[in-house]
């Protein structure tokens, strides 16, 4: 294939930003062929395209090779599941689903190799998180020892959530901060320093806003190697902080800002201890500036890449399958919260669906 011909589901939003990126033509052997969405008025601005209100239409029209689905959440996992079933190369916006059982629903759905299908998690294009991994799976420092991520730079208004009947509702988004803002920071979580094996959290419901779900959270991680990692989030501090600090027996990172700071051990922290008689003592350490420039490519690069695995068998950044983890931990997070008790992992995703539901209905009950 020489060309990809792109179909765009959803131009609303994120989506519009996404129209523009791809009738630039910064993005190379793809065209965006045409637009679906449900506002007709939408369509209107891209006279040019092939217009759709009917996504089904649109993915058997034979005028497009792949989809981009950036919709609400829920319908990541409805149309997702029939573009693969048409057929059709799939890139989705994050979250892959709301919660972790319609993520198994989408990913089985997947069963042709030769079909692309990827996520759009943007931040791993980011210079610093890719040093960083490249860091702890190589082994540099050491056995990791604790994890402490403040992310409290996702401030919103209350103009924000009321820009849409269905933000931050447990039937329009599954959730609040975790399912709309962190996906980006869970997904890095994982594909850093890989999932936790218990999760507990504590999930304040509209702190700060006039809102259902969750606009604050204080989570506990503890990893199978006794690791342990503490999660803070929200959408209601300013100006907020976004701070990723990382021990290991070799030292310690820290992200913040510009570039990586590192604090190198000259000896291994367990082994000073065992072996000096200071009792006091200190490990000797010097310090490391790592050059990691830039913010990477973010959504145009996870295009041109999704663009290069259809065309020449390039590896994904973001395959779609890898989204589930973020998705698990958010659901994971909520559900110690609600229910004030520790989560093991791998998360039972049909008590969490039931527990979804019974939170919609809760909801909805309040409307009526």
């Amino acid at each position: 294939m020489n060309k990809v011909r792109l179909g765009l589901i959803g131009v609303g939003g994120m989506g519009k930003n996404h129209a523009r990126t791809l009738l630039s033509g910064q993005i190379r052997n793809m065209e965006l062929r045409a637009v679906c969405d449900v506002d007709e008025s939408r369509l209107a601005q891209y006279p040019e395209l092939l217009g759709f209100t009917d996504a089904g239409k649109m993915m058997r029209s034979g005028e497009i090779d792949a989809v981009f689905i950036a919709t609400h959440h829920y319908a990541h996992t409805t149309l997702g599941i029939e573009a693969l079933e048409n057929g059709l190369h799939v890139l989705v916006e994050k979250p892959i689903s709301v919660h972790k059982v319609d993520c198994e629903r989408l990913i089985a759905a997947h069963r042709n190799p030769d079909q692309v299908f990827a996520a759009m998690f943007n931040e791993r294009t980011n210079p610093r998180y890719r040093k960083l991994r490249e860091l702890v799976r190589g082994g540099e420092l050491g056995e990791i020892r604790r994890v402490v991520w403040i992310i409290t730079s996702w401030y919103r208004t209350n103009a924000y959530y009321g820009s849409g009947g269905w933000r931050a509702t447990w039937a329009g988004e599954g959730g609040g901060v975790l399912m709309n803002q962190c996906p980006h920071n869970l997904d890095l979580m994982q594909w850093i320093f890989g999932m936790p094996v218990k999760v507990r959290a504590f999930c304040e419901m509209g702190r700060y806003h006039d809102i259902e779900v969750e606009d604050d959270v204080t989570a506990y991680l503890e990893f199978g190697n006794g690791c342990k990692g503490v999660f803070i989030t929200t959408t209601g501090e300013s100006p907020g902080t976004n701070r990723l600090e990382v021990t290991g027996e070799r030292g310690k990172i820290v992200i913040e800002g510009e570039g990586i700071r590192f604090t190198r051990n000259e000896v291994p922290m367990s082994e000073y201890s065992r072996k000096s008689d200071a009792r006091m003592g200190k490990v000797p350490t010097w310090d490391v500036s790592i050059e990691a420039p830039g913010r990477g490519g973010k959504h145009a690069e996870i295009l041109q890449n999704f663009s290069d695995a259809i065309t020449d068998g390039t590896p994904l950044i973001a395959p779609a399958s890898e989204g589930i983890r973020s998705v698990e931990l958010a659901n994971a997070m909520i559900y110690s919260s609600i229910n004030d008790e520790t989560v093991e992992l791998p998360l039972d995703g049909a008590a969490y669906e039931a527990l979804l539901q019974h939170l919609i209905q809760e909801s909805e009950a309040k409307k009526g």
